[in-house]
């Protein structure tokens, strides 16, 4: 009986061992060059109608779509404006770069997530609605 065990623990092992090879052989995902821009070069925006997203315009003719990790309907409000706070550089790279706020001008302001930052294709940017360009 004791021998049946050691052979199935073996055998079990030796299962996982071959997997964690297997894993360790794979292939890493590549991903794109990531695209920083500094924050001195956002010009412009609009949020999306459900408030999920916002589309920004940096310089003269890049846009990057910002997915926020929840909706955001202080961004759907008339006459609101964003407040960007930096901690440290001006170069945005990342969602984790953003510490974005809305406000009306009432004194207060929401929090707006950041949870991806997305730079869209020359033919992307061209697709978006006129009311989604910023």
């Amino acid at each position: 009986m004791r021998k049946r065990f050691l052979a199935g623990l073996m055998a079990g092992l030796a299962a996982v061992s071959a997997l964690g090879l297997a894993t360790t052989n794979a292939q890493p995902t590549s991903k794109p060059a990531q695209e920083c821009f500094y924050s001195n070069n956002w010009d412009g925006w609009k949020a999306t109608p459900d408030g999920k997203s916002i589309y920004i315009r940096v310089g003269v003719s890049k846009i990057y779509r910002l997915d926020l990790s929840s909706a955001c309907p202080a961004l759907l409000s008339p006459n609101t404006h964003l407040i960007t706070k930096m901690h440290g550089s001006s170069s945005i790279c990342g969602a984790l770069d953003f510490d974005l706020r809305v406000s009306d001008g009432s004194g207060f302001s929401t929090p707006c997530i950041v949870s991806e930052m997305t730079p869209l294709s020359k033919d992307e940017a061209s697709a978006l609605p006129k009311e989604l360009r910023p």
